[in-house]
Protein backbone atom coordinates (compact mmCIF):
# COMPACT_ATOMS: atom_id res chain seq x y z
CA UNK A 1 0.00 0.00 0.00
CA UNK A 2 1.30 3.66 -0.84
CA UNK A 3 2.21 6.37 1.33
CA UNK A 4 2.02 8.50 -1.13
CA UNK A 5 -0.13 11.93 -0.14
CA UNK A 6 -0.37 15.50 -1.07
CA UNK A 7 3.29 16.87 -0.63
CA UNK A 8 4.13 13.64 -1.78
CA UNK A 9 7.16 13.62 -5.09
CA UNK A 10 5.39 11.69 -7.53
CA UNK A 11 7.43 8.54 -8.49
CA UNK A 12 8.49 9.33 -11.81
CA UNK A 13 8.48 6.79 -14.75
CA UNK A 14 9.18 6.00 -18.36
CA UNK A 15 6.52 3.89 -20.06
CA UNK A 16 4.63 3.85 -23.75
CA UNK A 17 2.01 6.04 -24.67
CA UNK A 18 -1.05 4.07 -26.91
CA UNK A 19 1.49 5.65 -30.07
CA UNK A 20 4.22 2.87 -28.69
CA UNK A 21 6.26 6.34 -28.10
CA UNK A 22 8.27 6.62 -24.60
CA UNK A 23 7.42 9.08 -22.34
CA UNK A 24 8.30 10.20 -18.95
CA UNK A 25 6.40 11.36 -16.55
CA UNK A 26 8.38 15.51 -16.58
CA UNK A 27 6.87 15.08 -20.38
CA UNK A 28 3.29 14.78 -19.62
CA UNK A 29 2.54 17.66 -17.00
CA UNK A 30 0.76 20.65 -18.43
CA UNK A 31 1.65 24.38 -17.86
CA UNK A 32 0.32 24.09 -14.40
CA UNK A 33 -0.29 20.11 -13.70
CA UNK A 34 -1.16 17.45 -14.09
CA UNK A 35 -4.15 14.55 -13.54
CA UNK A 36 -2.79 10.99 -13.60
CA UNK A 37 -5.41 8.64 -13.30
CA UNK A 38 -5.24 5.19 -13.02
CA UNK A 39 -7.73 2.63 -13.75
CA UNK A 40 -8.60 -1.04 -14.03
CA UNK A 41 -9.04 -2.39 -17.80
CA UNK A 42 -9.41 -0.32 -21.54
CA UNK A 43 -13.24 -0.84 -22.98
CA UNK A 44 -15.24 -1.92 -19.44
CA UNK A 45 -18.12 -0.40 -18.33
CA UNK A 46 -16.90 2.24 -15.18
CA UNK A 47 -13.48 2.48 -17.22
CA UNK A 48 -15.34 3.94 -20.21
CA UNK A 49 -17.03 6.25 -18.46
CA UNK A 50 -14.81 7.78 -16.28
CA UNK A 51 -12.67 7.85 -19.60
CA UNK A 52 -15.43 9.35 -21.41
CA UNK A 53 -15.80 12.27 -19.02
CA UNK A 54 -12.16 13.45 -19.15
CA UNK A 55 -12.56 13.34 -22.73
CA UNK A 56 -15.61 15.58 -22.55
CA UNK A 57 -13.84 17.82 -19.61
CA UNK A 58 -10.78 17.49 -21.38
CA UNK A 59 -10.71 20.81 -22.89
CA UNK A 60 -11.87 22.42 -18.97
CA UNK A 61 -8.81 20.51 -17.88
CA UNK A 62 -6.22 22.09 -20.30
CA UNK A 63 -7.41 25.87 -19.82
CA UNK A 64 -6.66 25.54 -16.45
CA UNK A 65 -3.79 24.36 -17.54
CA UNK A 66 -3.84 20.36 -16.52
CA UNK A 67 -2.84 17.66 -18.87
CA UNK A 68 -4.80 14.23 -18.36
CA UNK A 69 -3.22 10.68 -18.75
CA UNK A 70 -4.70 7.62 -17.95
CA UNK A 71 -2.81 4.60 -16.77
CA UNK A 72 -3.68 0.54 -16.96
CA UNK A 73 -1.82 -2.74 -17.62
CA UNK A 74 -3.64 -2.82 -21.17
CA UNK A 75 -0.87 -3.18 -24.25
CA UNK A 76 -0.66 -0.38 -26.32
CA UNK A 77 -2.90 -1.98 -28.59
CA UNK A 78 -6.02 -2.15 -26.14
CA UNK A 79 -5.07 1.72 -25.73
CA UNK A 80 -5.24 2.19 -29.35
CA UNK A 81 -8.66 0.60 -29.54
CA UNK A 82 -9.65 2.20 -26.80
CA UNK A 83 -8.69 5.44 -27.85
CA UNK A 84 -10.34 4.90 -31.26
CA UNK A 85 -13.84 3.56 -30.04
CA UNK A 86 -14.40 6.33 -27.75
CA UNK A 87 -12.52 8.94 -29.29
CA UNK A 88 -10.36 9.51 -26.51
CA UNK A 89 -8.77 13.26 -26.75
CA UNK A 90 -5.99 12.33 -24.06
CA UNK A 91 -2.47 9.97 -23.82
CA UNK A 92 -2.89 6.83 -22.60
CA UNK A 93 0.15 5.08 -20.89
CA UNK A 94 0.45 1.10 -21.04
CA UNK A 95 2.33 0.12 -17.87
CA UNK A 96 2.10 -3.88 -18.67
CA UNK A 97 4.53 -5.14 -15.83
CA UNK A 98 2.40 -2.84 -13.13
CA UNK A 99 5.96 -1.34 -11.78
CA UNK A 100 4.01 2.20 -12.41
CA UNK A 101 1.03 0.94 -10.29
CA UNK A 102 3.01 -0.28 -8.15
CA UNK A 103 4.95 2.50 -7.60
CA UNK A 104 1.75 4.99 -6.73
CA UNK A 105 0.53 2.11 -4.31
CA UNK A 106 -2.56 1.44 -6.73
CA UNK A 107 -1.94 -2.53 -7.16
CA UNK A 108 -4.13 -4.23 -4.61
CA UNK A 109 -6.48 -6.49 -3.02
CA UNK A 110 -9.63 -5.93 -4.52
CA UNK A 111 -13.13 -7.52 -3.79
CA UNK A 112 -15.83 -8.61 -5.88
CA UNK A 113 -19.08 -11.02 -6.22
CA UNK A 114 -16.83 -12.99 -3.00
CA UNK A 115 -13.42 -13.39 -4.80
CA UNK A 116 -10.57 -11.77 -3.91
CA UNK A 117 -7.90 -10.63 -6.63
CA UNK A 118 -5.71 -8.45 -7.36
CA UNK A 119 -6.26 -5.57 -9.38
CA UNK A 120 -5.76 -1.39 -10.11
CA UNK A 121 -7.73 0.49 -7.12
CA UNK A 122 -9.39 3.70 -9.01
CA UNK A 123 -6.82 6.06 -8.22
CA UNK A 124 -6.45 9.72 -9.39
CA UNK A 125 -3.44 11.73 -8.46
CA UNK A 126 -3.36 15.70 -9.04
CA UNK A 127 0.48 16.34 -9.75
CA UNK A 128 2.01 19.86 -10.00
CA UNK A 129 4.98 21.05 -12.17
CA UNK A 130 7.08 20.63 -9.31
CA UNK A 131 6.23 17.20 -9.87
CA UNK A 132 4.84 17.03 -6.12
CA UNK A 133 1.33 15.40 -5.37
CA UNK A 134 -1.01 18.04 -4.51
CA UNK A 135 -3.98 15.81 -4.07
CA UNK A 136 -5.02 11.98 -4.35
CA UNK A 137 -8.31 10.96 -4.74
CA UNK A 138 -8.56 7.10 -3.68
CA UNK A 139 -11.18 4.55 -4.70
CA UNK A 140 -12.70 6.90 -7.02
CA UNK A 141 -16.62 7.13 -7.77
CA UNK A 142 -16.49 7.77 -11.55
CA UNK A 143 -19.49 9.97 -11.11
CA UNK A 144 -18.91 13.31 -10.78
CA UNK A 145 -14.80 12.82 -10.61
CA UNK A 146 -14.00 15.23 -13.05
CA UNK A 147 -16.10 18.04 -11.26
CA UNK A 148 -14.50 17.38 -8.12
CA UNK A 149 -11.04 17.72 -9.57
CA UNK A 150 -12.23 21.06 -11.26
CA UNK A 151 -13.40 22.39 -8.36
CA UNK A 152 -10.10 21.13 -6.47
CA UNK A 153 -7.98 23.10 -9.16
CA UNK A 154 -9.56 26.14 -8.51
CA UNK A 155 -9.37 26.19 -4.96
CA UNK A 156 -5.95 26.03 -5.17
CA UNK A 157 -5.34 29.16 -7.57
CA UNK A 158 -6.96 30.72 -4.44
CA UNK A 159 -4.18 29.99 -2.28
Amino acid sequence: MSTLKAGSKAPSFTTQNQDGEKVSLKDLVGKKGLVLYFYPKDQTPGCTTEACDFRDNFARLKKEGFNVVGVSKDSVKSHQKFIEKQELNFTLLSDEDGSICEAYGVWQLKKFMGREFMGILRTTFLIGTDLKILKVYPKVSVKGHVDEILGDIKALDKK
